[in-house]
Parts: structure tokens; C-alpha cells; sequence
């Protein structure tokens, strides 16, 4: 399937591949030794044969590498500790207390 990379402020172009599986929000894509955090997912669909039929997908991306603390939790990936009472529990933010992190030496460290 024809997916489209497209910067999410502007959404101008950045690059065509051919996936089988696009991603969802919140993951990271690695597309020629470039990494992309999936902002949002868009479908465009055509008019085939009197139905409907999801022609492409475009997806609008933030340049970025994914960071050395992310890690996998439910539906995609958090920065830090997910079990910490103060973590965002989103890939672009790791909580309110120190967004800089890490948190293994945060002082405000609380488990859920």
C-alpha cells in the first residue's frame, strides 16, 4: 500500500514508501536510516467497482529518533518509567515533574 510521510506542521511531503502494515499513532518509522514519530494517520479511499476501497495512507510525522528510555507500553511506546505516578505515558513527553529526565535519579520517583 502507497504510504505518504508528511511533516505534521505544513504537511508537506517528506517521502513515499510501499508498506504492507502502515504504523499507528505514537510509534516510531525508520525509513532509510531516518526515524518519524507517527503523529497521526489519515486513509484516503477511492471508488472502485461502486465501493469504496482504502487507496493510500498518509501519515503525518515529526522527524525524530526515538529515545534511548522508550520503551513499549500498550498501545505504543512511553519515554521513562510508565509505572511512575508522575510519567506522561506518551512518546513525545516524560512527565510534568523533570520532562528532561531520566528517571532513575528523579527525587519524585513514585510508583503508581
Amino acid at each position: 500500500m502507497l504510504v505518504e510521510l508528511r511533516h505534521i506542521s505544513g504537511e508537506r511531503l517528506i517521502h513515499r514508501v510501499d508498506l504492507e502494515d502502515p504504523p499507528q499513532p505514537g510509534r516510531w518509522l525508520v525509513v532509510e536510516e531516518q526515524s518519524f514519530l507517527v503523529i497521526q494517520r489519515r486513509h484516503r479511499y477511492s471508488l472502485r467497482n461502486g465501493r469504496y476501497v482504502m487507496a493510500s495512507v498518509a501519515l503525518m510525522v515529526k522527524p525524530q529518533t526515538r529515545p534511548a528510555d522508550a520503551t513499549p507500553w500498550r498501545h505504543g511506546w512511553v519515554i521513562g518509567d510508565p509505572n511512575c505516578r508522575f510519567n506522561a505515558r506518551n512518546p513525545l513527553l516524560r512527565c510534568a515533574v523533570w520532562p528532561e529526565g531520566p528517571c532513575e535519579s528523579c527525587s519524585h520517583y513514585e510508583l503508581r
